[in-house]
C-alpha cells in the first residue's frame, strides 16, 4: 500500500489538532479546497510548513482567529446573482407577508453584503419592521466586519447593477452613504439585523426561520457533511418555509430532499413540503 506524502499527513494531524485543542471541526470540508486555503495560511502565518502551523495553533491562543479567518471564504458581493434576489422579492416575499413574524437566517454571512441585500428585499416589500434577520459565521473576524457594514467605494458601480437587475425600486445610494473610498450602509438597515457566530459543523438549529440563505457554502463540505447541513435547515424551517442555496449548489443527492419541492431548481429555491 503506498504511503501518503508528508503533506497529507501534516494535513490530517492539523485538522485533528483544531479539533482537539480548539473545537472546529474541518474534517468534512472538501479536500482540495481545503488543502489550499492551508497553504495560504503558511504564507500569511510566515510558516514553513503545516507541521510547523499545527504547532503554533496548539500553543499560542492569539494565532486561532487569524488561522480561523483564513480557513472561511468571505467573498460575496450585494444582490450577488439577481435573478436569485429577483425571484424572492417576486415570489418567496409575498407568500411570507401572510406571517406576523418573518424570521430570516443568512447561514455563512460573510462580510455582510448578502445581509443589507436581503434588508433592503424586506424593506422595499414593507416587511422589514416586522422581519429579524439572523445573520451568522463561525468566523469573528468576518461577522466583524458585517456589523460594521463598510465596504469600498469601488464595489458600489457593481452593487447597483445588481441591485437595479434584482428589481431594485429606488437608488441604492439611498441606503449608504459615501465617505472617502469607502461607503456605510444606512443604520436603518441594521436596526434588524442579530450578527452571531455559529458553525453549521457542529451547532445545532439557530432559530425558527421562515427563509434560510446559505449560498456557496456548501460546496467547499463533503456529501456527509452537506447531508448533515441539509437536515439543520429542515430543521430550522417552519413547514413551508423557503431554502436558498448557491447556484452550483443542490439537495437532490441528500436524505433531506424529499421534504423539499423546488420553486425553481435552476435559481436553487426549495419549499419545505413537510416536517420529518
Amino acid at each position: 500500500m503506498a504511503r501518503p506524502d508528508v503533506e497529507e499527513v501534516e494535513l490530517d494531524l492539523f485538522v485533528r489538532a483544531l479539533k482537539l485543542r480548539h473545537g472546529y471541526d474541518f474534517g468534512e470540508y472538501a479536500r482540495a479546497s481545503f488543502r489550499r486555503r492551508v497553504q495560504s495560511l503558511l504564507q500569511s502565518t510566515n510558516s514553513a510548513t503545516i507541521g510547523e502551523l499545527t504547532a503554533r495553533v496548539l500553543r499560542d491562543d492569539a494565532l486561532l482567529p487569524v488561522v480561523i479567518a483564513g480557513l472561511s471564504v468571505p467573498v460575496s458581493e450585494m444582490f450577488r446573482d439577481p435573478p436569485v434576489f429577483r425571484k424572492l422579492r417576486d415570489e418567496v416575499l409575498p407568500l411570507l407577508a401572510s406571517y406576523p413574524r418573518i424570521n430570516v437566517w443568512q447561514a455563512g454571512c460573510a462580510f455582510g453584503q448578502e445581509v443589507y441585500s436581503l434588508a433592503i428585499l424586506l424593506e422595499e416589500a414593507g416587511l422589514y419592521d416586522r422581519s429579524q434577520i439572523y445573520a451568522t459565521d463561525f468566523s469573528d473576524a468576518a461577522i466583524a466586519r458585517a456589523q460594521e457594514g463598510i465596504f469600498p467605494a469601488r464595489e458600489a458601480r457593481l452593487y447597483s447593477e445588481n441591485y437595479l437587475a434584482a428589481g431594485g425600486q429606488h437608488s441604492l445610494a439611498d441606503y449608504y452613504h459615501s465617505r472617502y473610498e469607502l461607503i456605510t450602509i444606512d443604520a436603518r438597515l441594521r436596526r434588524n439585523v442579530t450578527f452571531a457566530n455559529h458553525n453549521l459543523v457542529c451547532d445545532g438549529v439557530f432559530c425558527e426561520a421562515h427563509l434560510i440563505l446559505c449560498r456557496n457554502v456548501l460546496i467547499y463540505f463533503t456529501d456527509p457533511l452537506q447531508n448533515h447541513v441539509l437536515e439543520l435547515f429542515r430543521d430550522s424551517l417552519v413547514r413551508r418555509g423557503f431554502l436558498c442555496l448557491g447556484t452550483r449548489e443542490n439537495i437532490s443527492f441528500a436524505r433531506a430532499a424529499q421534504d423539499f419541492r423546488a420553486i425553481d431548481p435552476r435559481l436553487r429555491i426549495f419549499q419545505l413540503e413537510r416536517l420529518p
